[in-house]
């Protein structure tokens, strides 16, 4: 168990208030992204559920895909949906592949572990509309469901879980027992077993495909230790899995690599 240890974990797990102009970066991911799917050709809403959020944005390269991308927003499971983030779509379309980005329920009407099945249920009806290979990126909370799909207790049908050749966990959460101790949990519903159980970093791993833990340098030291002991753990236990801290980035703009072809986040995300 996770105890306080000394830690402020409200203020470990505040992204905003050490970001210059932090306040700013949700309207102007809402305008960017719808902009982007002005220009691009996709499929909205497509469903997966029978729940208003059960749905996801599909865009489409130029060519026939060489298979599909998934990206999983961010918000600790309880803010945004998928319209924020149409653009993060950009690199992974240059290099070829489709590009799904899922909605799901937020807390506290749902509680983590159905978010999990959500995703799951998304990733399957994406992956049935696109052949060849699969890989998942997910930002923040996105990181946890994205690595959390690959863990052996996941509940994604096993004919699709081999399909999955790399996941990219972007600042992702992979240790949810420090949650236990923040005021959000009153809206999350995690108890200690659900916390370790959802835990990726706890997890055992499935084989056979790469992992990249990818986290901002200048971002809180509880997402650099998230990262870290992500692609430790998973390391130990003999999957390809890396750490990459990106200099001079931070919570909010370390996603934008996944928008140009050539930066390092989109090649290791959707590159050969």
């Amino acid at each position: 168990m996770i105890d306080h240890v000394g830690i402020d974990w409200e203020d470990a797990f505040s992204n905003a208030a050490y970001i210059a102009d932090g306040v700013r970066f949700p309207s102007l991911w809402a305008v960017r992204a719808a902009a982007f799917r002005e220009r691009t050709p996709c499929e909205l809403d497509v469903p997966y559920g029978d729940r208003p959020r059960e749905r996801f944005d599909l865009f489409f390269p130029a060519g026939a895909p060489k298979g599909l991308a998934v990206i999983i927003h961010g918000g600790y499971w309880l803010d945004f949906d998928k319209s924020s983030w149409s653009d993060l779509a950009e690199g992974a379309l240059t290099h070829g592949w489709a590009v799904a980005l899922p909605s799901y329920t937020l807390a506290p009407e749902a509680r983590i572990p159905e978010i999990t099945r959500q995703v799951s249920r998304a990733i399957s009806a994406a992956a049935g509309l696109a052949e060849g290979p699969v890989r998942l990126a997910g930002h923040s909370a996105g990181g946890h469901l994205a690595t959390k799909m690959v863990c052996e207790n996941s509940p994604l049908p096993q004919e699709v879980t081999t399909r999955i050749e790399r996941v990219v966990s972007i600042s992702g959460l992979h240790d949810l027992r420090p949650l236990l101790l923040h005021s959000m949990n009153e809206d999350l519903g995690l108890d200690a077993e659900t916390a370790a159980a959802e835990s990726p970093a706890l997890s055992m791993p499935v084989a056979d495909l790469e992992v990249t833990a990818w986290v901002g340098a200048n971002e809180r030291p509880e997402f650099l230790r998230q990262s870290a002991l992500l692609a430790e753990s998973w390391r130990g236990q003999g999957l390809q899995s890396q750490l990459v801290v990106e200099p001079e980035r931070h919570h909010f703009d370390v996603i934008d690599g996944l928008k140009a072809a050539d930066h390092p986040l989109a090649l290791a995300f959707a590159g050969d």
